[in-house]
């Protein structure tokens, strides 16, 4: 199948990019001996993760327990998921995980330690968990690192807990600071953090500049965005991801509208002009989006398009626009070479 036979609107990813992309952030990061961890929650994609490990990765990252149940339904056996465990649900679903993949998880509290060891503990099994920090984010993690070497030393002395190491997002100015302080009282207590582990795309270039950080998380680089490319990590002919759509009314001589709105585009403006770039009339702006409507202002074009016409749409937020489609078209040149479904799409749990 050619690319002009695809129903629009549809996600496609050039294949020659998104294999680009993967080799040059592993290549970066075995120069500077960092271990590679990508997030998987821009893509949601078990092949592409197979893609990532085959490159060098050492694991994988997962935000929520679903998206690592998918993964570990499809092979991938080392995961981390930084995100806090709460409740029993979802900590009966984590005994179960770690049955059956090497699985390491985040606190910042000890209310979530103590959850993970009852349930670990119980269950006669060992879990790692690194202890999230909160170096300039203003999320989640321990706020400062004499707190982080207090909650290091809960996890080790809890039963069923294993105490791995630190863990914040994302590495930036503040990542160094904080986290040879939080090393300098963890060696006092006489705790080793056998990992440190940073991320990040916009910073991922950057990342050798913190060499007590030993891993790094970054997810949006396989596919690049608007917000990726204005941080300056990527450039516009790196990013593999675009939504194709149709101009399907021209109600105005300065206005046409898109079959692509909020269900396919992501609503984050991220300091950007406009819901996505429309690569072939640049000057043009997606001003708003309906649920299936984007409107476009082209009073800025000398060009524009017509009903019917393909347009091809960068997005702003290339990881929200993978939990919006079912599937991802993989295409080389103008041919469809292949069709992912979106494994993890919609595993918020």
């Amino acid at each position: 199948m050619q690319i002009d036979a695809l129903d629009t609107p549809v996600a496609v990813v050039d294949l020659d990019r998104l294999e680009a992309n993967i080799a040059a952030l592993q290549a970066y990061l075995d120069e500077h001996g960092i271990a590679n961890r990508p997030h998987i929650k821009t893509h949601k994609i078990p092949a592409i993760a197979q893609m990532q490990l085959a490159a060098g990765a050492i694991g994988v990252t997962c935000q929520k327990l679903g998206e690592a149940e998918v993964m570990a339904d499809a092979g991938i056996e080392d995961i981390f998921i930084t995100y806090n465990i709460v409740g029993a649900a979802k900590l009966e679903r984590l005994v179960a995980l770690a049955r059956r993949a090497r699985l390491s998880v985040s606190a910042d509290s000890t209310e979530v330690v103590a959850g993970l060891s009852g349930a670990m503990a119980a269950a006669g099994l060992e879990l790692e968990v690194l202890v999230e920090c909160d170096t300039g984010m203003g999320r989640c993690g321990v706020q400062t690192p004499e707190a982080a070497a207090a909650l290091a030393a809960r996890i080790a002395r809890s039963p069923g807990l294993r105490f791995g190491g630190l863990m914040t997002y994302p590495t930036g100015a503040g990542t160094g600071p904080f986290v040879r302080e939080a090393l300098e009282r963890l060696r006092a207590l006489g705790l080793e953090a056998r990992r440190v582990s940073g991320g990040g795309t916009p910073g991922m270039w950057r990342a050798h500049e913190y060499p007590e950080v030993t891993e790094h998380r970054a997810g949006t680089y396989v596919y690049g965005d608007r917000a990726t490319v204005k941080a300056g990590a990527m450039g516009l002919g790196q990013c593999a991801m675009t939504v194709l759509a149709t101009v399907v009314s021209r109600p105005t001589a300065e206005r046409a509208i898109l079959d692509c709105g909020s269900k396919a585009l992501s609503s984050d403006l991220l300091g950007l002009e406009g819901y996505g770039l429309i690569l072939e009339y640049p000057e043009a702006t997606i001003v708003r989006l309906s649920e299936e409507h984007g409107m476009v202002d082209l009073s800025g074009c000398n060009e524009r398009p017509a009903v019917g016409e393909r347009v091809t749409v960068l997005p702003n937020h290339c990881c929200v626009v993978s939990n919006l489609f079912d599937i991802i078209v993989g295409v080389r040149g103008e041919t469809v070479e292949v069709v992912w479904p979106v494994a993890a799409r919609g595993a918020l749990r």
